[in-house]
């Protein structure tokens, strides 16, 4: 047959003909002539005899094959002849067409096994392989130990592309490819051959805090009963990147593919052989060592050894008769059971517990894949973070103390402190800081001081002095213990209050520049001025100064006024414009690198490496834009004054009696705050999602705090206690994350964290090094930057934060409610009014802790103490205990 010609032609009943010797090569327009109706399937298929047609045009072909050609080729010297071929073609069309129509109404008369089918699926739950009691698990990795293939960096993405591999894979054995085939193996594994859905799979499940249940989306198994087959084979496949193979495997880096004679003892089925190998895979830490494999040895070897840990993890006591998570305290309980003297238990028991892990925190800042990247990163997230905060509150306490305590002081009191706890404390994670609360104390104790003529070293000695002694009271009769009854919605609040805390440090100081130098008598004599109906006594009785400085296209204008009452005053405008572009410029780069891995941009390594030093990035790009582009605008530099002695004790025998037993009533109601601040984010930080390893020591922590705080105090230097949300970012900052889909909801977890101190103490040691560095280049820094950072550092710590998602909730469409396991289990109206229950307490906090009446803000503590027997005795009243359950538990 010839290639595709156009023969146009007309018959002498005025209906169109179309007829295409080859439709394959035939486009669409051509056979329809142009024709909408042809396109829609309204066209009408009219029968034509030969005698009807008429030739009008015969185009020149390009092809020289069999058949007609042109009409210039020689080979049609008749009509006649292309009448002939014409009837033989409308012959075949119409024979065709009635075929095609009979085919149509055969399908549609009776479904075709090939087109439809119904699939049935069902889930089933089934027990982890005991590897102590079942001998059977054992022997199976032993066997397969050495038949396994492995197949590590799979280049491939889909499922059937995957599976066939791996069948491939196998069938390079003579053993199983004189047995089966790929056809045979592929309609044991997948339903059928059109539509790629596997037969018979297991996977893991979890519980986790943002949807509850949820499918371990990591890694599949997969398995098949082949009829042929002698014997048992095993494939295991760790793929180049995740693989999306469906709904609830979207993740998938490991699959693992058993197939199995379909006569065989039931202990060595395929799903028995199944369930071995998918316990093994169940553990996210040993997958993540898995991924780190660099040989098939290597990967066979911690095969063999995640087996003999199972047999002796499972043959334990404990863990034959329930598999329940502890918490620290519980876990204390069991291992001391009861002492005949329990004074200092806790603390000997945290001690025990951290020292032979001392040796590992500095070596797992070493070695691992991507930790020095991770402990880089991580080491300037914590200088920047805790060396700005450190400058504002300097420049806080130094105005509140009237130099007593300055910038100079704050740093070395950090350098010291974060330094001494990240070598001594029992957890390394927790970030020592000197607070907002901590500067309202000393306040406190400056303005009694004044009141009373009191020495403010002496007394703010005397003051640290007692609450490092309650302190030890409170460590050596393990009163720690009572943070046992500190639920998630305690701590939930308490963050969220310091996020408030932070958020309103930064607004205060934007409101008060623009109070300074954009709401002035200046600016709003400049306004008068230039309106018809000012006032004449007006301008006499001000002295207005404007003054312009251009330097090629831009200018810098200042308006200086001298006010009727005396005094000068300037209208900066510009100033309050640049402080309010630098503080939210900090926060957008800062928020915007921090989710740079949610974005398609770039690849997997560089999206994590901008994420990792967004903070770092923002404070320094932010900062050479306001000093450097912005170098016109003059704003003015935090005040610093170089100190001829650092080390002066304080003369505490100046103090009366009185004010020592004064001090002792401050020291108690700061060391209450100590202890909730101390023991939240330790429980923050040593949170079940986060998947620490080496155990908490919330006793020996609280004792290295008072012993740090009391050497400050002796030489007037700012408190230090662990801080919130910096504790719980130098986690995630250390953590590999792991992202999971459900019902299109993006949530990660935390997979592996680096527990190390390398970052405490090599970023307090270059805090301690930018006391050099004082008053530049640190004044470079303009203060919206620091004010931005405190916004950036609120935000961040809203991630996870349940009682934040939940308020979410009230301005949320229902049907765009996430799947958290809260709103699975819990009615909707429950689940409000446990958070409506949460802000009520939050109010009370904030009404307490932003009170402008200083000493209302020394009940705080006492109200955060409450929170306790709130959320035990009250909370109870008004929910059912698997509710509660369900929204103030941690998911393990």
């Amino acid at each position: 047959m010839m290639p595709l010609q156009r023969v146009k032609m007309k018959s002498r009943s005025q209906k169109r003909v179309r007829f295409a010797i080859d439709p394959d090569d035939m486009s669409d327009n051509e056979t329809s002539g142009g024709d909408p109706a042809w396109h829609r399937g309204d066209h009408e298929v009219v029968p034509v005899s030969p005698e009807e047609v008429q030739l009008l045009e015969v185009p020149n072909g390009s092809h020289t094959g069999s058949g007609v050609s042109g009409n210039n080729s020689g080979l049609i010297k008749k009509d006649g002849q292309l009448k002939s071929i014409l009837k033989n073609r409308l012959e075949t069309v119409e024979h065709v067409d009635n075929l095609s129509v009979k085919e149509r109404r055969r399908r549609h008369s009776s479904a075709d096994e090939d087109d439809f089918a119904l699939l049935h699926g069902r889930f089933e739950k089934i027990p982890l392989k005991d590897f102590h009691a079942e001998i059977r698990a054992f022997k199976d990795v032993e066997d397969f130990l050495s038949g396994t293939q492995l197949m590590l960096d799979l280049q491939k993405s889909g499922l059937p592309q995957i599976i066939d591999a791996m069948v491939k894979r196998l069938l390079e054995k003579k053993e199983v490819s004189s047995q089966t085939s790929l056809e045979e193996a592929r309609h044991a594994i997948f339903t059928q051959d059109s539509v790629h859905t596997l037969s018979k799979t297991i996977q893991g499940t979890m519980t986790s805090d943002e949807s509850g249940f949820d499918f371990d989306q990591n890694w599949i198994c997969v398995m098949c009963d082949i009829p042929t087959l002698t014997k048992r084979h095993v494939v295991i496949a760790r793929l180049n990147s995740p693989a999306n193979l469906g709904s609830t495997s979207q993740e998938v880096q490991f699959v693992i593919l058993v197939m199995a004679p379909v006569r065989e003892k039931s202990t060595k089925s395929s799903l028995e052989t199944a369930r071995t190998f998918a316990t093994l895979f169940l553990d996210i830490d040993f997958r993540h060592q898995l991924l780190l494999a660099e040989s098939e040895f290597e990967f066979k070897q911690l095969l063999h050894s995640r087996t003999k840990l199972l047999i002796e993890e499972q043959g334990l006591p404990e863990n034959r008769k329930s598999h329940l998570v502890l918490s620290a305290f519980e876990q204390e309980e069991q291992e001391g059971g009861t002492a005949r003297c329990p004074i200092g238990q806790g603390l000997l028991r945290d001690f025990k517990r951290r020292l032979p892990h001392y040796l590992s925190d500095y070596k797992d800042g070493i070695i691992g894949n991507k930790t020095i990247h991770k402990v880089t990163s991580t080491t300037f997230f914590l200088y920047f973070a805790c060396v700005l905060p450190n400058i504002a509150f300097g420049m806080l306490n130094d105005n509140n103390t009237e130099g007593a305590i300055d910038v100079q002081k704050v740093l070395f009191s950090q350098c010291v402190g974060g330094l001494l706890f990240a070598i001594f404390g029992g957890q390394p994670l927790i970030v020592l800081l000197t607070t907002a609360p901590l500067a309202l104390y000393t306040k406190i104790i400056f303005s009694i001081c004044e009141d009373f003529d009191l020495n403010f070293s002496a007394m703010f000695a005397c003051t640290g002095l007692w609450n490092a002694f309650f302190l030890f009271i409170y460590v050596f009769f393990n009163t720690s213990k009572l943070m046992k009854y500190s639920s998630r919605s305690t701590e939930e609040v308490f963050s969220l209050f310091i996020t408030f805390a932070f958020s309103a440090d930064a607004i205060k100081d934007t409101i008060k520049d623009f109070n300074k130098n954009y709401h002035t008598d200046a600016c709003h004599h400049v306004i008068h001025s230039n309106s018809s109906n000012q006032n004449p006594s007006l301008l006499n009785n001000s002295l207005t100064t404007v003054s312009t400085m251009t330097t090629g296209n831009s200018s810098n204008s200042s308006v200086t006024v001298s006010p009727p009452g005396g005094g000068i005053e300037e209208c900066l405008r510009e100033n309050s414009i640049l402080f309010l572009l630098l503080m939210l410029g900090t926060v957008w780069l800062g928020i915007t690198l921090f989710n740079f891995t949610k974005t398609p941009f770039l690849n997997a390594g560089k999206r994590e490496m901008l994420a990792d030093y967004a903070l770092p990035v923002a404070v320094l790009f932010m900062s050479f834009f306001g000093s450097y582009i912005f170098s016109e605008v003059k704003m003015k530099p935090f005040k610093y004054k170089e100190r001829a002695q650092m080390f002066e004790l304080a003369p505490l025998h100046l103090l009366p009696v009185g004010a020592v037993f004064a001090a002792a009533g401050l020291g108690f109601s700061l060391s209450l705050l100590f202890f909730m601040d101390q023991n939240i984010s330790s429980a923050l930080v040593n949170a079940p999602s986060n998947k620490l390893k080496k155990g908490a020591a919330y006793h020996w922590d609280l004792f290295v705090v008072a012993v740090i705080n009391a050497f400050l105090s002796i030489f007037t230097m700012p408190w230090v206690h662990a801080a919130l949300p910096h504790s719980p970012l130098h986690v995630r900052a250390l953590a590999d994350l792991e992202d999971r889909v459900d019902q299109g909801h993006v949530h990660q977890i935390v997979v592996h964290v680096r527990e190390t101190r390398l970052t405490g103490i090599i970023s307090h040691v270059m805090i301690g090094l930018s006391m050099l560095m004082l008053p530049y280049p640190l004044a470079y820094i303009p203060r919206p930057v620091l004010d931005g950072l405190f916004i950036y550092v609120a935000i961040t710590a809203l991630y996870g934060n349940q009682l934040f998602d939940r308020i979410l909730l009230f301005f949320t469409e229902q049907s765009a409610y996430p799947p958290n396991h809260y709103i699975r289990r819990v009615p909707q109206r429950k689940v409000h009014l446990f958070t409506v229950l949460q802000l009520i307490q939050l109010l009370v906090l904030c009404v307490f802790g932003f009170s402008p009446i200083p000493y209302m803000k020394m009940v705080f503590p006492v109200l955060l103490m409450l929170l306790m027997p709130i959320r035990h005795k009250i909370t109870p009243r008004f929910f059912e205990p698997k509710f509660l359950k369900a929204l103030d538990g941690h998911a393990h």
